[in-house]
């Protein structure tokens, strides 16, 4: 990919639980994990995709006309998309008043949002904020994150990265001298179950993980927190183990699992294997909370 261009998801302002202080969230599109829970289904995939919101669809069919592949068909229960033919040229979302139709991706430069970036420099500096890359996974377009990245340090902007870890470590290596923050996911220690819920195993990240730390970035381990997935006694005991091992007394924040994306799925036509999951209960949280504390790390819950 040509890394003076990178396919972005969304750009958040105002974020306050993704690194120090007030941020703003580029999201990245494309991520090598296919986790089981994923909350931004719309990041999977680098390339672009549609999605449709039917109960914003009025039944004008304007996109059909416009579509120049034919993929999309209109019934009594709203539109269809046929995935094999659609060509994500988003020429069904220009004409789409009601926004049913809209576009997963777009393609931004540098200066593009650096311009976005820059407008809440004044609330970096009175809430010592910055800017997050995320995803999807960030380092799955690794030449322009990098040039993103220090292009904002040249600017004095804080940065941080929330990354699943699943990337050579070369590229690890070139954002310590630009990366202010690592906010690193550990989903699952065993090597077997990570595959079985991520579709990959979990050796690479392990190793990225002591790397970042014996060369003293600044990590805080999030723990997405997932019923019948990773909240069992054997994970977190294993867990507890490899932080001890590598990391003792550093940042764990356990984020309890949500729903909040699971109405996405639909909308990009793919299947959500746990519709019959709930979230933890709080009592649970804090009761994973008192296990870490118990072995001295510091622990935040949803941050």
């Amino acid at each position: 990919m040509n890394f003076s261009k990178g396919n972005i998801s969304e750009i958040e302002r105002y974020a306050i639980k993704d690194g120090p202080g007030i941020r703003t969230v580029v999201f990245f599109k494309g991520c090598p994990l296919k986790c089981k829970w994923c909350a931004n289904p719309e990041t999977q995939k680098i390339s672009w995709q549609l999605m449709y919101w039917p109960t914003r669809c009025i039944g004008c069919r304007q996109c059909i006309k416009a579509c120049p592949n034919q993929a999309l068909t209109f019934t009594n229960t709203g539109g269809t998309i046929n995935r094999k033919s659609c060509l994500a040229c988003g020429q069904c979302v220009d004409t789409c008043n009601s926004k049913a139709l809209t576009m997963a991706g777009e393609r931004h430069t540098i200066a593009g949002i650096l311009k976005e970036i820059r407008k809440d420099k004044a609330f970096y500096q009175t809430s010592g904020g910055g800017v997050t890359f995320s995803g999807g996974e960030c380092t799955t377009q690794p030449e322009f994150l990098v040039a993103l990245a220090r292009a904002c340090k040249k600017e004095g902007i804080s940065t941080c990265i929330e990354t699943c870890g699943h990337a050579p470590w070369e590229v690890f290596e070139k954002l310590l001298s630009c990366i202010d923050y690592f906010y690193y996911d550990l989903k699952l220690i065993d090597e077997k179950n990570h595959k079985k819920w991520t579709g990959v195993s979990s050796r690479l990240i392990k190793k990225n993980y002591i790397g970042l730390v014996e060369a003293g970035a600044d990590v805080t381990v999030r723990i997405p927190c997932i019923p019948g997935v990773n909240i069992t006694d054997k994970n977190i005991d294993d867990t507890i183990a490899f932080l001890l091992e590598h990391s003792p007394g550093c940042h764990v924040s356990l984020l309890p699992y949500h729903r909040l994306g699971a109405s996405k799925y639909g909308k990009l036509d793919m299947d959500y294997s746990l519709e019959e999951l709930v979230p933890p209960s709080e009592e649970t949280m804090e009761e994973l909370r008192k296990k870490f504390e118990d072995k001295g790390f510091y622990v935040t819950i949803g941050e």
